[in-house]
């Protein structure tokens, strides 16, 4: 048996494999963001399937920083009963969860949240009026982080990963494009990764050194004047010392084109793992685990990214909306592909409200 299928270890969070659940926004909360029968059914099945690691999807940390309809909230402590459901319904089938906490920063639908997004700063392409956010706006967020990182660990999860990817606010605090700010928070890399580094030890303070706070990191925006794969391992580096558990490798924003996170037509081996030159670059820069996300179709890829020095952990998303039980499915021996053909109509219900599944698996 390859070591992708062998327990790992994550600060005291033990893992049956190193076959992760990434972050994907599932569209089954209810309106204000509680969890649903359907969610938790959703869960219990990836647990069921296998998984090593089940990541929720994004979790919005404040109103402010809602994405989109039905999205996973964790700003209250009414939601603490429902999630606590949904983390037990994992931990009933052995499985692992961790919440990943998540603020769409510019990127808000105001329709949902009924609140003005929060902006890192003003770039000439907003509608008026607009205002970048102010010392006030950074506090209030990073508490936001903290406090629903203590909520999540209150809840039962077995971690938390900061969504620092995929141009939210986060990423977009890292970005010299998005983040043209000239105080403390804005400038060289050192500068503009402030804010991301006060909400890693706020999280850290809150929950204390013994519980698995883990990152999603854009390795690039792929677009011009965008954050860069060297900036990325700088801090990478500031985060390991800082005591984050794992990045996860990604990279991409919805405005990089053929170049975004989520990319179709994954249908030949050298299009699969798309990340995997980034991954290597920031596992060589980090002792801590390093997941790869993107592309991924085969156990074959899966096993070459480790064992060429890539990734610790491989990340999937997609292929587990067709398959959930893909991996129990590998492990037992059947090492076809993945099913999931990329043709991405997964998201359209979603959108729709109807929640995300695979649109090209027949019914029955």
């Amino acid at each position: 048996m390859h070591p992708l299928f062998d327990p790992m270890t994550i600060n005291g969070m033990t893992l049956a494999n190193r076959f992760v659940r990434s972050a994907t926004w599932e569209g089954m909360a209810g309106p204000d963001g509680c969890v649903t029968q359907r969610l938790i059914d959703c869960m219990a099945t990836l647990a069921d399937g296998g998984v090593g690691l089940i990541i929720t999807g994004h979790a919005f940390v404040e109103l402010e920083g809602k994405a989109g309809p039905k999205q996973l909230g964790i700003h209250d402590d009414a939601f603490l009963p429902g999630l606590t459901k949904m983390v037990e319904a994992v931990h009933a089938r052995g499985g692992k969860i961790a919440a990943q906490l998540a603020h769409a920063g510019r990127r808000a639908n105001t329709d949902e949240s009924g609140r003005p997004p929060r902006i890192i700063s003003v770039t000439g392409a907003e509608e008026p009026p607009v205002k970048e956010m102010g010392p006030c706006d950074f506090k209030l967020v990073v508490t936001a982080f903290a406090e629903a990182a203590v909520r999540a660990k209150k809840a039962g999860f077995d971690g938390v990963q900061i969504h620092s990817a995929h141009g939210y606010l986060l990423s977009q605090s890292l970005s010299p494009l998005e983040n043209r700010r000239s105080d403390w928070y804005g400038g060289s890399v050192e500068h503009r990764m402030r804010f991301l580094l006060e909400v890693t030890t706020a999280i850290r303070d809150a929950v204390g050194p013994d519980y698995p706070v883990l990152i999603k990191l854009n390795s690039a925006d792929h677009v011009k004047g965008g954050f860069t794969l060297d900036e990325a391992c700088a801090v990478a580096v500031r985060l390991a010392h800082e005591g984050i558990d794992a990045i996860e490798v990604s990279g991409g924003t919805p405005e990089s084109g053929e170049l975004a996170p989520i990319r179709p037509r994954i249908d030949a081996p050298e299009k699969e793992a798309y990340f995997r030159d980034a991954g290597k670059a920031v596992k060589e820069s980090v002792q801590v685990p390093v997941m790869l996300v993107g592309g991924v179709r085969s156990l074959e890829t899966a096993l070459a990214m480790h064992d060429e020095g890539r990734a610790d952990l491989i990340s999937l998303s997609r292929p587990l909306i067709r398959e959930p039980n893909l991996i129990a499915r590998w492990k037992q021996g059947d090492t076809t592909p993945a099913q999931c053909n990329s043709c991405c109509r997964c998201f359209v219900p979603a959108r729709r409200g109807d929640g995300i599944r695979c649109m090209a698996r027949k019914k029955g």
